[in-house]
């Protein structure tokens, strides 16, 4: 195995894409903007997605519940797959694809913003939380990639990654999402 050319093709491979995320520029400065309307107001971050979009979901969490660069106080982020007693309950009891659309009815209200992170686009529980969040008066913000599947044009804001491989699409949500939290940290500040 050459682990040197692995490297080089992989960074070759983001380079390109990076090359196409300008294009995200509004969605992003709209994600943003959805983000601190909620936050500087009372409202909370709800976020999930599953494997690697679960992880996703709780370091964006941790970045808001905490800090990113500038100290200030934590703002209200739940991170919907984080708890093992509600999620292994509602998967006991309900349909597994509820797990999370049913969180969202628990915890979030009109003003909250939800986040769901999919890779594919395709994942039915993140859909059906789109879906909860809307109905419950939540702004809805999707990172998608792999052409957005089947959330695509459900979330009032999508942050679509242009990539079929699975690894390119996290790495450049990693980004997108910390852009957001970089541009919300002074924002937040201000308001200790």
């Amino acid at each position: 195995m050459d682990v040197e050319k692995l490297l080089s093709d992989n960074l070759g491979a983001l380079a390109e894409l990076t090359q196409a995320m300008p294009a995200l520029g509004p969605a992003l400065l709209d994600a943003t903007a959805l983000l601190e309307a909620s936050l500087t107001t009372g409202g909370k971050l709800l976020c999930c997605g599953n494997g690697g979009s679960a992880c996703d979901s709780a370091h964006f969490t941790a970045e808001i519940a905490g800090r990113y660069k500038i100290e200030r106080k934590g703002f209200p982020a739940i991170d919907l797959t984080a708890d093992h007693s509600i999620l292994t309950a509602l998967i006991n009891d309900y349909p597994p694809e509820q797990v999370f659309a049913k969180q969202v009815i628990a915890q979030g209200t009109a003003g909250d913003v939800f986040v769901g992170f999919t890779t594919s686009g395709n994942s039915q529980n993140v859909k059906l939380a789109l879906d909860a969040a809307k109905a419950e008066g939540l702004k809805t913000i999707a990172f998608l990639g792999k052409g957005g599947g089947v959330c695509k044009g459900l979330a009032d804001v999508e942050l679509l990654v242009p990539s079929d491989v699975t690894a390119r699409v996290q790495e450049m949500h990693l980004m997108l999402y910390h852009t957001i939290c970089e541009a919300l940290d002074p924002v937040l500040a201000a308001l200790d």
